[in-house]
């Protein structure tokens, strides 16, 4: 437990306690702001030179107060670390862009304690995660990609990188771009998808639309390439909200889903009957759904300069564009043949 002591000087009279804490820890704990603060009073952990524990943010100081502030150790993570692999795309002493690959759980939960991204990270990065602003589950995650998406994600080495890095998400100020493998082809080709997202109650591991309950989730969308008659496309999405499942819902609403989706699947596409067998089976068993982080803009949470990483698709999904590529060249050339003939 550390603990620290500050007294009200001739400037800081009249100043609201939280405000004048915060700006007492700026130099020496930037990462103790307002919202820590308030989290410290709650937990009685601010007291005067009376020793009375003191409750309230928005009382006001007086010359010569002494306040009293106790902040707790971070607690003892009990979580395995473990060599993983995933790949780090940029690195400094306050954050990672990393690569996580398809498969992989970002933080441990029930059923799975120690094969996750997190327990990658403790290998790589033990003790260089941030701890107190992201829970005992979940050192450095700033943000989420369900199990089977792969892409880039933000990691934070330390908690005011955390905490800087979880307000621009809130803000809608990090930029996160998709690309997506879907049946059928979307009418407009470019737009908006403006939908609430809410729980399911018949399905927990699901998520769904609502009009009238659930947070708010926004999506653009832009038709890259349309394969086959309307098959399948390739489509880019920029989240301004990050919901769970928020693509993979959205499209499945607009009757959308998304090649190798097996949860959301309502609305997957019949082959053409000109598209080879080999063509067909690699589709229909692709064995996760087609969705891949590829672009990811902020600025630095220390320097503010302006930064993006954009990555190429992982094999696998190239793999599919290839023999969607391939599918369409053979059609044309059928059809040209036939036209001939």
């Amino acid at each position: 437990m550390e603990k620290f002591e500050f007294t009200v000087t001739e400037n800081e009279v009249g100043v609201r306690l939280d405000k004048f804490l915060t700006e007492k820890f700026s130099n020496i704990k930037p990462e103790i702001n307002r919202t820590k603060i308030q989290h410290l009073l709650d937990e009685k952990l601010i007291s005067n030179e009376q020793n009375h524990v003191i409750s309230t943010a928005s009382q006001k100081t007086k010359l010569g107060q002494k306040f009293f502030v106790e902040i707790a150790a971070p607690k003892t993570s009990h979580l395995e670390a473990k060599e993983i692999p995933f790949e780090i795309i940029f690195e400094d002493d306050d954050l990672l862009v990393i690569n996580k690959p398809a498969g992989l759980t970002v933080h441990p939960g029930a059923g799975n304690q120690d094969n996750t991204l997190v327990n990658a990270l403790l290998f790589t990065h033990q003790n260089k995660l941030s701890t107190s602003a992201s829970g005992d589950f979940r050192p450095g995650i700033v943000h989420r990609l369900d199990k089977d998406t792969s892409g880039l994600m933000l990691v934070a080495k330390n908690d005011l990188t955390h905490q800087v890095l979880s307000e621009k998400l809130r803000l809608r100020e990090i930029k996160r771009t998709y690309i997506a493998f879907i049946y059928g082809a979307l009418d407009p080709a470019r737009g908006m998808i403006n939908k609430n997202i809410v729980r399911s109650r018949t399905n927990r591991l699901k998520m769904t639309i609502s009009r009238t309950i659930g947070r708010t989730a926004i999506t653009h969308y832009e038709t890259k390439k349309v394969f086959l008659n309307d098959y399948i496309s390739i489509v880019e999405c920029k989240l301004d909200t990050g919901r769970t499942h928020q693509i993979r819902v959205h499209l499945e609403s607009m009757k959308h889903s998304l090649v190798g989706d097996y949860v959301y699947n309502g609305s997957k596409k019949s082959a053409p009957m000109l598209l080879e067998l080999e063509a067909k089976n690699f589709i229909k068993a692709f064995p996760r759904q087609a969705l891949h982080s590829y672009k990811i803009g902020f600025s630095h949470p220390r320097t503010n300069e302006e930064m993006f990483f954009e990555i190429p698709l992982p094999e696998d999904m190239q793999n599919l564009k290839n023999v969607l590529i391939k599918a369409e060249a053979d059609s044309e050339a059928q059809l040209n043949s036939t036209s001939e003939d």
